[in-house]
């Protein structure tokens, strides 16, 4: 991995500092996350500083060690993270065995599979199906405690609470079905909050929290950009959104290919979604804007319209897309492949694609304030 200096630079700041918030939007897909971290890294070597964090699964994790570290230390804390989880297959192959590449990745992602992934989980000694008195807590394949003690190591939950930058991890209530998300404006934020953002049935278990059973938020919506968006609709926002799996692609050419294909459409769909709408919403509110706008005077009073008048205006927001549309070699497996080497892979894919965004004209566009949504994808 490429290290990346956090420093300050006071003329590339000064673009994004036109925004009230600059706002970090992290997807869940395991491995991947590397890509994350990455564009992190690139971005905090511009001084892009996020003053909130949405996070779903890995990206959950993610967000905690940036918002749970002080600047001049959360690559630091990113990178100790992924060398950690990477540590089991630390092998990184010359560019002369790429031809046998994906059998390496397989036996890796193998790897994970038979004995979990150090310090992220491991495997129940009692499986599930054999369990004489499995509880919720148990009916899973791994353990995750793991996770909890990497957590307690490398994130500072005292500061995440202080409310320096905001968190805020996307769960699903397993009993109600309904998405639940854990914000440090609303809630104490503790270990189990991050790892329930993270609990993927049937591999992880349910996390209780308050009495609460909680599963992975990526079941019910694998992107926090809709929650960002309702949380305040008038903010002024640049928003970066990280997306590890890629709504368009190659029509597959075999089975494996074909099973990577429908898991990038799965958990890249709401992200899709939540775009879309974006737009129409923002469409139909113009247009209220202008209507209300050829009111005369003494309809400008009422009740009803006011309450128009109230939704009719969002705050500037420009929404900057990163997606990894980057191959590892590492097909419908690459979530739960934690090799060195493809952790390495997708973190400097991340930096070389926010470094290629933040020197794009089309990013002097994107921080330039301007009224409504607007919305760049300067990854392609």
């Amino acid at each position: 991995m490429r290290k990346a200096r956090e420093t300050d630079h006071p003329d590339t700041r000064s673009n994004w500092g036109k925004f009230d918030h600059t706002v970090m939007v992290l997807q869940g897909g395991g491995a991947l996350g590397a890509y994350q971290a990455g564009v992190y890294a690139g971005l905090a070597e511009a001084a892009v500083a996020p003053d909130w964090i949405a996070g779903v699964s890995i990206g959950a994790i993610n967000a905690a060690l940036i918002a749970g570290n002080p600047p001049e230390r959360r690559v630091e804390r990113l990178r100790e993270f992924w060398q950690r989880i990477s540590a089991h297959a630390p092998f990184v192959p010359s560019p002369s065995l790429d031809p046998i590449r994906p059998l390496l990745n397989f036996m890796s992602a193998a790897s994970s599979v038979a004995f979990g992934v150090p310090g992220f989980f491991t495997p129940r000694t009692t499986g599930p199906f054999v369990a004489p008195q499995a509880s919720i807590e148990t009916l899973s394949m791994y353990d995750t405690y793991p996770l909890r003690q990497t957590l307690k190591e490398l994130v500072d939950f005292e500061l995440i609470n202080q409310h320096a930058v905001r968190l805020s991890l996307g769960a699903v209530n397993v009993q109600s079905g309904n998405s639940v998300y854990f914000d440090n404006t609303k809630t104490e934020i503790g270990p189990e909050h991050v790892m329930a953002s993270g609990a993927l049935p049937p591999g992880f278990p349910a996390v209780q929290i308050d009495g609460q059973w909680y599963w992975d938020g990526g079941i019910a919506c694998n992107s926090p950009l809709w929650y960002v968006l309702d949380e305040d609709f008038r903010m002024s926002a640049l928003i970066l959104q990280v997306d590890v799996f890629s709504g368009a692609g190659a029509l597959p050419t075999n089975l494996r290919k074909v099973q990577e294909r429908c898991k990038d459409i799965q958990y890249a769909s709401k992200t899709r979604f939540n775009t879309t709408r974006i737009s129409e919403i923002e469409a139909l509110r113009n247009s209220l804007r202008r209507v209300l706008d050829k009111l005369p005077d003494s309809l400008k009073t009422d009740a009803d319209v006011q309450k128009l008048d109230a939704i009719s205006t969002r705050g500037a927001v420009a929404l900057v897309h990163f997606i990894n549309r980057h191959t590892t070699q590492s097909s419908n497996f690459k979530d739960y492949e934690f090799s060195r080497a493809t952790v390495t892979e997708l973190w400097d894919f991340g930096y070389r694609d926010a470094q290629k965004s933040l020197s794009d004209p089309k990013w002097q566009e994107a921080t330039d304030l301007g009224n409504g949504v607007h919305v760049y994808d300067l990854t392609v």
